[in-house]
């Protein structure tokens, strides 16, 4: 179903993309590449960063699972901030609800996307997707499952990334959708691809970041590139100043189950419709899926360095967009 590597397509339009890196690409081993900084954790950048990352996982969204008031109250702290760094919703508004469809005997509930969308200079052109899931676990026994890493982190550097392009802005649209219902199966991401708020065919790609403020295992890693090598000379390129080791992989048939992230996000949703993507995220740590994953286990320096890999991987997206959105399959 995706191009292979050597595909003729495929190399004709890598070699067209050397001139959107603007010189020599960075070669990074397939493990391993980029350096981890220490950073600085007390600037104002990152500590709006982590009073961000500490809202949205607090105690008071009882741990945003999807259809409940918790999950209402972190949708309406999310669209509190895009208002207030001056992101205008996609659409009549904010929010765009769907029906989130249970397994068990349960009735069906409401889950709710909020989508949000900062215009390219180009006026038109493919539009590039930029996510993340708000929802979480819930309580449970008892206990609060605030997920902060899993994932208000995705949620709170799109946040900052929209900061950002407010003052820098990008040629190319960038529609920002925070998704709901991901921990109940990317119902959310499924219900966007399937009554898309703006012409299916015009989503170039989806960036797609799903836990990316824990360093336990030392790394970011970038999956996706297996399905579509043209991206990776551009996340490369991004790595080669990165505060953080940037890493690629977990996108391939043979490795053991729960290794291959090709569908364990909300980028599965678009790769079954045959749009590019790119996923970042880190791998499992021991509070995974726990109550104990909380925001103040989290490194601020780290945090701070995937959010600028983020956004440094989006600029190299957004000057090269035409030619990735030129490369979609069919599904």
């Amino acid at each position: 179903m995706c191009f292979p590597v050597g595909c003729t397509r495929w190399t004709s339009m890598v070699a067209a993309l050397a001139l959107v890196l603007c010189g020599a690409v960075v070669e990074v081993d397939a493990q391993s590449g980029g350096t981890t900084g220490a950073g600085t954790a007390t600037d104002a950048t990152t500590s709006r960063l982590m009073q961000r990352l500490h809202a949205l996982a607090a105690d008071s969204m009882e741990g945003r699972r999807a259809g409940t008031p918790g999950a209402a109250r972190a949708r309406r702290w999310l669209i509190g901030e895009l208002r207030t760094i001056g992101v205008e919703p996609l659409g009549a508004s904010y929010e765009h609800p769907f029906v989130i469809r249970t397994r068990s005997a349960s009735p069906d509930t409401n889950g709710v996307n909020v989508v949000a969308r900062i215009k390219g200079t180009a006026g038109g052109g493919p539009a590039l997707v930029l996510s993340a899931h708000y929802d979480h676990l819930g309580i449970r026994n008892g206990e609060i499952f605030n997920g902060a890493d899993d994932d208000a982190s995705g949620c709170v550097t799109l946040l900052m990334i929209a900061e950002r392009l407010m003052r820098e802005r990008p040629t190319h649209d960038v529609i920002f959708a925070f998704f709901d219902a991901e921990e109940s199966g990317l119902q959310g991401a499924r219900a966007f691809v399937a009554n898309p708020p703006l012409p299916l065919n015009t989503i170039g790609m989806n960036l797609n970041l799903d836990m990316v403020s824990r360093q336990d295992a030392g790394a970011l890693w970038v999956a996706g590139t297996a399905h579509y090598p043209l991206l990776k000379p551009l996340a490369e390129a991004a790595a080669a100043g990165a505060r953080v080791t940037i890493r690629f992989g977990h996108d391939t048939k043979d490795l053991k189950p729960g290794d291959d992230w090709t569908n364990s996000s909300d980028h599965g949703a678009f790769h079954a419709r045959g749009i590019p993507f790119l996923y970042l995220g880190v791998e499992d740590h021991p509070d995974y899926h726990k109550a104990g994953d909380e925001a103040h286990k989290v490194d601020p320096a780290f945090f701070r360095g995937t959010m600028e890999y983020a956004y440094a991987l989006l600029r190299r997206v957004d000057a090269a967009l035409p030619e990735i959105a030129r490369a979609r399959r069919t599904p």
